[in-house]
């Protein structure tokens, strides 16, 4: 069996930067295992949330955010 590692979560009270697919304003960044970072608004975040969690080592999820990257018991 495979086991699928959640990112480690980070709360912030707000977040500066801007979606990397949109330019609206980020509600998560992530910093990816392989190096770099992006964000996203919270349209794309959880669009892309299957594809994102895994990929990432530290995801900042803005205070308020419900992002679906975020395993249940997290």
């Amino acid at each position: 069996m495979t086991a699928v590692l959640s990112p480690q979560i980070v709360v912030a009270p707000s977040l500066t930067e801007r979606c990397d697919s949109c330019g609206a304003a980020a509600k998560l960044e992530i910093a990816l295992a392989s190096g770099g970072n992006l964000a996203f608004c919270g349209h794309h975040a959880n669009k892309y949330a299957g594809r994102l969690a895994p990929m990432a080592a530290k995801a900042t999820v803005e205070d308020g955010f419900e992002w679906a990257g975020r395993s249940p018991s997290a």
